[in-house]
């Protein structure tokens, strides 16, 4: 599991003082993009490769408020990957505070629109992808 830290800036909170909701979408990417490129895979590598990876879907579960100066703790995991799809997880937490739960879907494209088996090309998402029940 990897673990992002993100320290909430004053513009990101709203006239009540809390994390605006909006963020959190933000928090994932952010994550996301340390993610990979920790795990060697990242976006500018893949770009450099000729490929994209839209985001197809988003979740996200707001759990509790977070304020001006948290620091959210955001662990990213690979929750299923298939030869087409990854669906990336997400938890945050304010030290033992679970404050938004997520998920994120993405696809891979070459340059032509279509598919691509991003496994076969990364072989270093696979150390990270959960094992089939």
């Amino acid at each position: 599991m990897f673990v992002y830290h993100h320290k909430v800036h004053y513009y990101e909170t709203d006239r009540m003082g809390i994390t605006h909701h909006s963020n959190y979408i933000r928090f994932m990417e952010e994550a996301r993009v340390a993610f990979l490129d920790e795990i060697g895979a990242s976006f500018a590598r893949i770009e450099a490769d000729g490929i994209v990876s839209p985001v197809m879907a988003v979740e996200g579960r707001y759990l509790h408020t977070t304020t001006f100066d948290d620091v959210i703790d955001v662990e990213v995991f690979i929750k299923e990957m298939s030869p087409l799809k990854l669906r990336i997880g997400y938890r945050m937490r304010v030290g033992e505070t679970e404050v938004f739960e997520g998920m994120s879907l993405h696809c891979f494209l070459g340059k032509d629109g279509r598919p691509v088996r991003i496994l076969e090309r990364y072989p270093q998402f696979a150390p990270y992808v959960p094992a089939e029940e």
